[in-house]
């Protein structure tokens, strides 16, 4: 519709998404309490839906995501040698920014121009919603009353012009459209031509500008030292009309006029990666790159090391920061931890062979809130298509891993399409395509089309950690029934092995008593036999009668001649079963022990005669 001029279609886009919803707006705050809030059908659906893949979700929609809460507007102001950020409800107005960066600069209200609007008739009052402006807006200060400082050093001031940023106004004259650029001062004029290009469609070659200062005659030289105004400069350009060829003089000095400093800077062409053949001859029409990744490269990683090396200088280091290694290994990072760590695979496809890559590269995937958006939810990987051999080798990874239709999918998109940000999802049996985000879109199209898969990805994510969850507590139940088991088995066995060792201690014990009682007995029985015979009363001779009593209380009597020796009165009480090492023998008053006396005294020099009465005790 647009031929694929991407501004042109920005603005439409942005017409679309927020002229509409301000008039509902400003119509509601009109009507008040008193007319009910207009009905959303699907005929007043948001204008992205009409560009939206197959693989968009439907029910995701531009309207429901901005009515969340008021728009907000991100303001960045430059003055001078300072910048200031604002973020202002679309509510607001010009005079309560005014008022804020009085506040921030120093600078009455009074005596400050605010300059930069897309409209003309701007005043204090005029509301922000009714300018219909996109989300991310440059504007700058103006104050011809206020002398500026001198500077004291020209090349202090330099270096401080390389690190601000210059507001280029450049008017397509052709088409009568002006395009607003912001670029760096340490960026050159070629840079500065080359980006344009992709915008208007014009070589650098083919250019005709108007505007520059006469101090910027050789293209190489950077914005800050080529003279131009600060912070706003306003240039011009249009296609270098053909030259006669009835004239060849007039011709040659029409192109010298016009592309004197371009020739400079196309004498070392190479240092931009430009072919003289392809520049002069019949080749493309625009200038060549280095390539973003080198044809049939044997290591992926290797091949996204150039790729991201190239990316960072054509567009700086402020990017996503893209997943080095296959596709393979970036789908595991992705979907194949757990659940809490799992994120949306966002894989890139650059095409260096459509005029909307350097623009979409630029302004969409160098924006600070869409590479912080990316690098927080996303796993991102990169691939350049603009080499067939590279295209087929990435149609072939995508067939192995998501399938014909993503593969049929990104066959249908032209060169014009692109570049692509696919947006994959991983799910339990196969994996997902949620979006295929053209090139043709906005920095708030594109973080609209984010949001929306994230909100996707994060009710699936939900639920897969609710089901992981409940799958942890299940093993943690069954790991702790089966360490409790197997404790209880142990101590079961414990308890097993120790009832074994008692028994066995037992019967230990119980062997060597009874060996121990068999050794006594038959000491016993041996000592019994040694005995001499007891004498009778009426033999005659020395009698001696002893009565002993035993620790359990029962009385022992024999009579002994009174020359035996106190050794066989020992033996007669041990072969009684209280051996001499174990016993004493007592006597009853005087309490004497026998036991102490020399075994081979007889009884009467023991004065146990003619009879007496004794106890035996057991030695402590």
């Amino acid at each position: 519709l647009n031929n694929w001029d991407l501004v042109v279609s920005s603005e439409a886009s942005q017409a679309g998404i927020y002229g509409p919803l301000g008039q509902t707006e400003a119509a509601d705050a009109a009507a008040g309490s008193a007319a009910p809030p207009p009905s959303t059908s699907s005929s007043s659906s948001s204008p992205l839906s009409s560009s939206t893949p197959a693989f968009c979700p439907a029910s995701i929609s531009s309207r429901q995501i901005v009515e969340r809460q008021p728009r907000m507007l991100n303001f960045r102001v430059e003055y001078r040698q300072r910048s200031v950020d604002l973020v202002m409800e679309e509510g607001s107005t010009v005079g309560g920014i005014k008022q804020i960066l009085e506040t921030e600069l120093g600078v009455p209200v009074s005596k400050m121009q605010l300059k930069g609007w897309k409209t003309g008739d701007i005043s204090d009052s005029t509301v922000l919603r009714s300018l219909h402006l996109p989300k991310n807006n440059s504007l700058y200060v103006l104050t011809p009353e206020i002398a500026p400082c001198a500077s004291t050093s020209k090349d202090s001031a330099l270096q401080e012009s390389l690190s601000q940023n210059f507001l280029l106004i450049i008017s397509h004259r052709e088409t009568k459209k002006d395009y607003n650029l912001n670029f760096p001062g340490s960026r050159t004029i070629q840079e500065v031509k080359r980006n344009i290009s992709d915008l208007i469609n014009i070589p650098v070659r083919h250019q005709q500008w108007e505007g520059w200062p006469v101090s910027a005659s050789d293209d190489s030289m950077t914005l800050a030292g080529s003279g131009i105004s600060y912070p706003c400069h306003h240039l011009s350009v249009c296609r270098k009309s053909p030259p006669n060829s009835q004239e060849p003089t007039e011709e040659c000095a029409d192109v010298h006029m016009v592309s004197d400093s371009e020739g400079d800077d196309f004498e070392d062409a190479s240092e931009f990666g430009v072919d003289d053949s392809e520049m002069f001859g019949m080749g493309s029409s625009t200038c060549r790159k280095a390539p973003m990744m080198p044809e049939n490269s044997e290591n992926e990683a290797d091949a996204l090391l150039h790729f991201t090396a190239e990316f960072s200088s054509r567009y700086g280091e402020n990017h996503p920061m893209f997943y080095i290694g296959t596709l393979e290994a970036a789908s595991q990072e992705a979907f194949y931890g757990k659940a809490r760590d799992r994120k949306l695979l966002a894989i890139y496809l650059h095409n260096d062979d459509s005029v909307l890559s350097n623009v979409f590269c630029s302004q969409m995937m160098c924006a600070d809130s869409i590479v912080s958006y990316l690098s927080q939810n996303f796993i991102m990987w990169a691939w350049d298509v603009t080499k067939e051999a590279n295209k087929a080798r990435l149609l072939t990874m995508c067939t192995r891993h998501f399938g014909s239709v993503v593969t049929q999918t990104i066959r249908t998109y032209k060169t014009d399409q692109f570049p692509l940000l696919l947006i994959v999802m991983g799910k339990r049996t196969s994996n997902e395509v949620l979006n295929v985000i053209q090139g043709n879109t906005t920095v708030d199209e594109l973080m609209m089309r984010l949001m929306g898969a994230m909100e996707i990805f994060t009710a699936q994510q939900q639920e897969d950690i609710k089901d992981e969850d409940e799958r942890e507590a299940r093993e943690t139940v069954k790991r702790e029934q089966d360490e409790a088991y197997r404790l209880s088995l142990e101590a079961d066995r414990k308890k097993r092995e120790a009832q074994e060792r008692e028994e066995a201690e037992q019967v230990r014990l119980e062997r060597m008593r009874k060996e121990q009682e068999e050794e006594k007995e038959a000491i016993r029985l041996s000592l019994e036999q040694t005995l001499p015979p007891e004498p009778s009363e009426d033999s005659g001779k020395q009698i001696s009668k002893l009565r002993i009593r035993t620790p359990s209380g029962e009385f022992v009597e024999r009579r002994f001649l009174g020359s035996c020796k106190l050794q066989v009165l020992f033996d007669f009480v041990a072969s009684k079963g209280y051996p001499f090492e174990e016993f004493k023998l007592l006597t009853t008053f005087p309490r004497r022990n026998i036991t102490q006396l020399d075994p081979g005294s007889t009884l009467l020099d023991a004065k146990l005669f003619p009879q007496e009465t004794l106890f035996l005790e057991a030695k402590e």
